[in-house]
């Protein structure tokens, strides 16, 4: 393996308090909690309270990461916040995080990638630091998906959930660190996943509102294939890249958006199912927020230690996939 540039120094989590089960879904649409699990490995989620944003959400598990960094948010260089539901449309939701942290040295700015953003905004980091534009970069996957999801619509509103995950990453010391990162996207298949309505292509209107065109469009079944191809892609560029074989892998750590993807995932990338790290049947499709937010969850049952190799694979809208290696 070769040796690390950057390094993760400190993980944050947020969770919203509310949660939301599959029966909560039984008297509001035509579905059931066993056909909700079969197809998609979900129990239940969380979801954010009306005066819960992105960026207070992220205020939280930004606090946590820099803790465990041992920095403060003026040693910040940059702030990257990867979503897919800002604040606002104008200024940027990394901005108004800057602000509730007093990280004023930072640069801030915001990275659309979908449910790829948190590996994106990896790769970006890296690239910063390894160029000498910044020591300490704070890397968010936030979101707050319930407020662009449909909830009349049986096939979206039952998949996904809100939340947050923040790293800081910083120069490596010694072994530990980011073994490879790769970033790819296919913009012909946009029309498969995406919010036809409320750009600025067609702002909102009355009829953006009456079509119910806002919200998350999804073309489910090919949407699934796509996954499993970009992400067993993903997987093995990731590992070529970083040297290694799977079998060097101590945890596969997929984006949760359904079960049986993250198992065609792993059967793929020849990684055994108690390597695998899934949070997707209590917490959802959390887009961007997902992979730190399970990285999280590995970390505090004790299966994320120091030393252990990491494979981080994700797919989102646009379409976007990555993968990342990291030696924790």
């Amino acid at each position: 393996m070769q040796r690390p540039i950057v390094a993760i120094d400190g993980l944050g989590v947020y969770l919203p308090a509310a949660v939301v089960t599959n029966h909560d879904f039984e008297t509001r649409l035509e579905t059931s909690d066993q056909w909700i699990v079969e197809r998609t490995g979900i129990r239940e989620r969380r979801w954010a309270s009306a005066d819960e944003t992105v960026a207070t959400m992220a205020r939280g598990a930004a606090e946590q990461a820099m803790s465990r960094a041992g920095i403060t948010a003026q040693q910040l260089d940059a702030i990257i916040v990867a979503t897919a539901t800002p604040d606002r449309l104008l200024p940027s939701t990394a901005c108004y995080l800057q602000a509730l942290l007093g990280a004023d040295r930072a640069a801030a700015f915001d990275l659309s990638a979908a449910c790829s953003g948190f590996i994106y905004g990896l790769t970006v980091a890296e690239g910063m630091i390894s160029a000498g534009q910044a020591a300490h970069v704070l890397v968010v996957g936030g979101e707050k998906l319930t407020n662009i999801t449909d909830m009349t619509d049986r096939a979206t509103a039952i998949l996904f959930g809100d939340g947050v995950g923040a790293v800081v990453v910083s120069k490596a010391r010694g072994n530990r660190g980011i073994l490879s990162t790769f970033i790819k996207s296919d913009g012909r298949l946009a029309p498969l996943l995406n919010i036809p309505g409320g750009g600025v292509i067609d702002p909102i209107s009355e009829k953006v509102v009456r079509e119910r065109s806002h919200y998350m469009k999804m073309a489910g079944r090919e949407v699934f294939k796509h996954a499993v191809l970009t992400m067993a892609e993903a997987c093995d560029e990731a590992l070529r890249r970083a040297g290694i074989e799977a079998k060097d892998i101590d945890l596969l750590v997929p984006h949760q958006a359904n079960i049986r993807i993250i198992d065609a995932t792993a059967r793929h990338a020849g990684i055994p199912e108690e390597k695998v790290v899934v949070t997707v049947d209590r917490y959802g499709n959390t887009s961007a927020a997902s992979i730190p937010m399970a990285l999280a969850d590995a970390e505090q049952s004790g299966r994320l230690t120091p030393g252990k190799v990491v494979l981080l694979v994700a797919f989102g809208a646009g379409f976007t996939w990555g993968s990342a290696v990291i030696r924790w």
